[in-house]
């Protein structure tokens, strides 16, 4: 039932959006160039990978040597006013439709943490990652990873209808107040470097 539900409501919500993301592309073409969208691939339900769609938000300034700028020297003002209310974010309703993600789950995050996550860390990917989840509607970036994945494996544990819609409407909330985009002064979450302590029991 999860699975229609989030197939129909990708579907509506990706057809009255359509004039929008399409201005989006047109104007992200414009300032930032091609690709419009940016594709990275992320670790789905069990760990399996795929092609996660975004706007793209930065450009790809380089510096004499070839090497990428910081994301803060990248990202344009355009490309915050995207993060900032979630446009960017757009495209992974395709990623819905397609089965990859959820509507509502645990982020899916970088390959490369994969194999520093602990035991129970791990357990995230027991469920479809999501465009939203328990995490993002309780700090997003503004929190600590340990925090983060305490809050995902709460929702592994305690996933129901009723905790979907919660989140679906808290994230409305959250995007129209542009809370936790960033963490602290960081243009985006710092990276995870692997944790040694032991996850608490998560709560609600």
């Amino acid at each position: 039932m999860k699975r229609l539900l989030d197939f129909f409501c990708s579907i509506v919500i990706l057809i009255i959006s359509f004039p929008l993301i399409i201005c989006v592309g047109l104007l992200v073409k414009l300032k930032l160039g091609s690709p419009v969208l940016f594709t990275q691939q992320r670790p789905g339900l069990n760990g399996k990978p795929f092609y996660l769609y975004k706007f793209r938000t930065m450009t790809d300034e380089r510096d004499q040597w070839g090497k990428l700028y910081p994301d803060e020297i990248r990202l344009t003002p355009f490309g915050r006013f995207l993060r900032k209310y979630s446009i960017d974010e757009l495209p992974q309703l395709i990623n819905v439709v397609k089965g990859e993600l959820s509507l509502v789950g645990p982020r899916p995050l970088l390959m490369e943490y994969l194999p520093l996550y602990s035991e129970e860390q791990a357990k995230r990917h027991l469920v479809k990652p999501g465009i939203t989840g328990w995490a993002q509607v309780n700090g997003r970036n503004a929190i600590s990873w340990e925090e983060k994945f305490e809050l995902d494996l709460w929702y592994v544990n305690n996933q129901s209808w009723h905790l979907d819609i919660k989140i679906l409407l808290l994230t409305i909330k959250k995007v129209l107040f542009s809370e936790g985009i960033n963490q602290s002064e960081q243009v985006t979450m710092e990276d995870f470097k692997g944790s040694k302590s032991v996850l608490k029991e998560g709560h609600g």
